[in-house]
């Protein structure tokens, strides 16, 4: 495992936001949800795409919290446009478990 400085983390821009809305990106080469999440007034709405199809449908995702990388520089994804990376853990049958407050805290907060 390769080491890095509190500065280098520093730089990363983690945030809760609340998913508020999730379509379907037919066009991803893998199973792929195209969400847009709330992140406060300080940075506002962004896009995303995740695979975690798996494990979210539409339903569990409205209203959840969600923990992504803001600070991203956007990335096409076919004809979508990703604002922020969405994070997650892969289990071991390859499904992505999302990462998010146990409790929920203010759109925007940083992880620290």
């Amino acid at each position: 495992m390769q080491t890095i400085e509190f500065k280098d983390f520093a730089r990363v821009e983690l945030r809760v936001g609340t998913v508020i809305g999730v379509e379907g990106f037919p066009e991803a080469r893998r199973p792929a949800w195209r969400m847009r999440i709330d992140f406060g007034p300080e940075i506002g709405e962004r896009k995303s795409s995740a695979q975690i199809t798996d494990l979210y449908d539409p339903e569990s995702l409205m209203g959840r919290q969600v923990l992504a990388v803001v600070n991203f520089s956007p990335k096409q994804i076919g004809p979508f446009m990703s604002e922020c990376l969405v994070t997650g853990f892969h289990r071991e049958d390859g499904a992505i478990v999302l990462c998010g407050p146990d409790t929920v805290v203010p759109n925007g907060n940083r992880l620290i």
